[in-house]
């Protein structure tokens, strides 16, 4: 049986990017049969994700205190990840379609999955009720999920939604009113995501 091995890139990953590569393993692996017996629980993954999220927004406030506490946090998330990759890799002993159901990637993937992922088309932004849209994409070839965000100016987006499926994807915490950018991104392949989509306008009701 070919010999596959769990890709480590998550490690040099952006804050933000790590922060979405974590929160697919979590909807990839929360539920999932194989993966049942996870070094650390899909629970407590969660949580440690929790406390880097929050320790990211405390750290764009400035300062040594508040960026040493964000990498502490970034370190222990990484730190599961890495035992978490480790099980997986002997879970799928080889079986490449049971690797990529965990949310990571392959070290070796074969040539069409090393290739990059193709940016996803925004088909439609639709009101889907109050402080709700619902996103509609055009799939994307080898991706295993899709990041939509909500962008209005801020420093950081107004919210974030990973979804298994292109084609309905509700993004929700919207304030009525407000006109916000909506972008999305493909998860997957050796590079772990595609480049954002060009921004779609669209006001929450």
């Amino acid at each position: 049986m070919k010999s596959l091995k769990v890709a480590l890139g998550f490690t040099r990953l952006s804050d933000g990017d790590l922060s979405a590569y974590t929160n697919n393993v979590i909807t990839c692996m929360t539920g999932n049969a194989a993966y049942a017996k996870s070094p650390v629980s899909m629970a407590d993954l969660t949580k440690l994700l929790g406390t880097f999220d929050t320790a990211i927004a405390a750290a764009l406030a400035g300062g040594k205190t508040l960026t040493a506490a964000k990498n502490a946090a970034r370190d222990a998330l990484v730190a599961a990840l890495r035992k978490i990759a480790a099980y997986v890799q002997i879970v799928a002993d080889g079986d490449m379609a049971l690797l990529l159901a965990s949310g990571f990637s392959a070290a070796n993937a074969s040539r069409s999955q090393q290739t990059k992922l193709e940016i996803p088309l925004i088909l439609a932004v639709e009101n889907e009720g109050t402080t709700k849209l619902t996103v509609r994409l055009q799939s994307v070839p080898r991706a295993k999920s899709y990041e939509v965000r909500a962008v209005n100016g801020a420093t950081t987006p107004a919210a974030s939604v990973i979804a298994t499926q292109a084609r309905r994807i509700i993004v929700g915490n919207l304030t009525p009113g407000t006109t916000y950018n909506i972008q999305a991104r493909a998860i997957g392949g050796s590079e772990g995501f595609s480049e954002w989509s060009d921004p779609v306008s669209h006001m929450a009701t």
